[in-house]
Parts: C-alpha cells; sequence; structure tokens
C-alpha cells in the first residue's frame, strides 16, 4: 500500500486532521498552525482520490480507515486524537470504532452515522465540464464554474484543486472519474454493530442540515459518550465560517 500524504506542524500530542470530499489537507492550515500553537503534533492528512495522496479505483471507508491505520503505524502514532470533517468524519469513526485502542478521542464535523444520499452530482458533472486545457488562470476557471455553481465560496473551496501539471497546463488534484461512480459510498451509514466508547464530540453548525436533533440518537448508540456541540449560524463547511468559535469547542474537548 502507498503511504497517504501530510503536511505536519508543530509538536506535542498527535492529532490527525481529516478533511471532507473534494477537499485536501491545505484547508485545514490555518487552523492546523492554531492547534500546534496549543501544544499538537498535527498531522494534516489528504485522503486517497484527494490532494498529493495516491489515487484508487478502490474507495470505501474501510479503505479510508486502513489507509490512516497504515500511515499512524509508519509514524509510530500512539493513540492521536482524530478530527475529521463531513466524509473525513465518516472515515475517523470508522477507524475510532474498529480500532477503538488506537484512538484517544473523537472529533467528529458536521456529518452524522446515518446514510446521505448522493447531492454532489452537480458539482462533479460542472469539474469534469471544465476546460483544462483551453484554462490559462485560475480566474477563468473561476468563471467557467460560475456558469454552473453560483456560490462564490464553493467554487474557491473547488478551485484549491486546480494545479499546474506542467507550464500552461492545468489539472484537477481529485480522482473525478473514481469519485463520481462512488458517490454511493460517500454516503454509506456507519455498520450497525460498529462502537466507539471513548469520549467523542459531534460539532455541528446551527445553518446545516446535516446533523439534526433526531441525528442524537443514533449517535449515541454508536458513541456511548458523544457530546453534541452547536456553532449557531454556522453552515456545512463550520470550521471555515467560524474558525475562532470551532477552534474554541474543538480545544476545550481535546484538552478536557
Amino acid at each position: 500500500m502507498e503511504l497517504l500524504h501530510s503536511n505536519v506542524l508543530g509538536q506535542g500530542d498527535p492529532l490527525i486532521v481529516l478533511h471532507g470530499f473534494l477537499g485536501m489537507s491545505d484547508n485545514w492550515k490555518t487552523l492546523g498552525k492554531k492547534y500546534a500553537a496549543n501544544g499538537y503534533e498535527v498531522h494534516l492528512i489528504d485522503q486517497r482520490n484527494h490532494g498529493r495522496s495516491f489515487w484508487s479505483e478502490d474507495f470505501d471507508y474501510s479503505a479510508m480507515a486502513a489507509d490512516l491505520l497504515q500511515y499512524m503505524d509508519s509514524k509510530n502514532l500512539d493513540r492521536p486524537i482524530i478530527l475529521g470533517h463531513s466524509m473525513g468524519g465518516k472515515t475517523a469513526m470508522h477507524l475510532a470504532c474498529s480500532n477503538p485502542d488506537r484512538v484517544s478521542k473523537l472529533l467528529v464535523a458536521d456529518i452524522a452515522p446515518r446514510e446521505y444520499p448522493p447531492h454532489h452530482e452537480y458539482i462533479l458533472r460542472a469539474l469534469e465540464a471544465l476546460p483544462l486545457d483551453q484554462l490559462k488562470s485560475r480566474s477563468e476557471a473561476d468563471e467557467a464554474l460560475s456558469e454552473t455553481i453560483e456560490n462564490w465560496g464553493i467554487r474557491q473551496f473547488l478551485l484549491k484543486n486546480l494545479y499546474w501539471k506542467a507550464p500552461g497546463e492545468l489539472g484537477l488534484r481529485i480522482n473525478l472519474a473514481v469519485l463520481k461512480n462512488k458517490m454511493k459510498e460517500i454516503g454509506e451509514p456507519l455498520g450497525e454493530g460498529f462502537r466507539y466508547k471513548g469520549p467523542t464530540a459531534f460539532i455541528r453548525g446551527g445553518a446545516s442540515d446535516y446533523v439534526s436533533d433526531s441525528d442524537r440518537l443514533l449517535i449515541l448508540q454508536h458513541f456511548p459518550r458523544a457530546v453534541v456541540i452547536t456553532l449557531e449560524g454556522a453552515g456545512h463547511w463550520l470550521h471555515a465560517e467560524q474558525p475562532e468559535a470551532f477552534l474554541r469547542e474543538s480545544l476545550n474537548f481535546m484538552k478536557s
């Protein structure tokens, strides 16, 4: 197996951070530096088929949890805290439930253990339609995406995946073909017998519909020690929308 790409910041207790679908470790660099300043050795991870990590036809949560375990072994990480957003939160749940002795605390950002119907198709179609061989700049790519995706913030998030493969030639750091075929796997619920009895926090956005009040019972079935924390007014990208509040709540939990 190939090793996941990471960016390691700081020294101290190990903290692994996992981005969401179509994201990358760079999305967490600003918060990562703040965690490092608070005494953590922060491992910002690119999950498979994302960022600078390897591409693979296999793409499901058991594979991504196995990637993470292999990464932890390679870095001799003893019982890190694991923080995951959205898809990364599902990966973190899988690892904690399948290897509870390897995780000291679990922090899940705006995702529940339930099934989610595929809902990113329009984004993948828009990215697929980008004429990468004709685009000469990020602003041209933004203009092309704006025809399908009106939200400026979402476009900027997606455009982080653009890079120069060669002078004058743009490419995408995400494996679009595989991700498009694996939409169902992204939304899969946590397996029925999966449990993690360690300290767990779910931080949700008050303006997001990803974690509802009705999800609390299911969360406690899988994570009996879980607390649910709400950032009022924040959407699904709560760590980017309210970074100071997210930092405060996550550090309170991590240091408790």
